[in-house]
């Protein structure tokens, strides 16, 4: 069982998918680049769990356009 995301992890990736969805892919990495190339976050940890919540989105289908 994976562990519950706080809302605002959820409000900020999803912000982030609808503002910029060409932007990030299913890779980590990649978007943990870009998380920190489009926000003001400086919190390491919050940067990685958005870009997890992204990419988990992206490797179940989620935000194609």
């Amino acid at each position: 069982m994976g562990s519950v995301k706080p809302t605002y992890i959820k409000i900020l990736a999803e912000d982030l998918l609808t503002r910029f969805p060409e932007a990030f892919t299913d890779v980590f990495e990649e978007n943990k680049k870009k998380v920190e190339e489009l926000t003001t976050i400086t919190s390491k940890e919050v940067r990685n769990r958005v870009a997890g919540y992204i990419t988990r989105h992206k490797n179940r289908g989620g935000y194609n356009v």
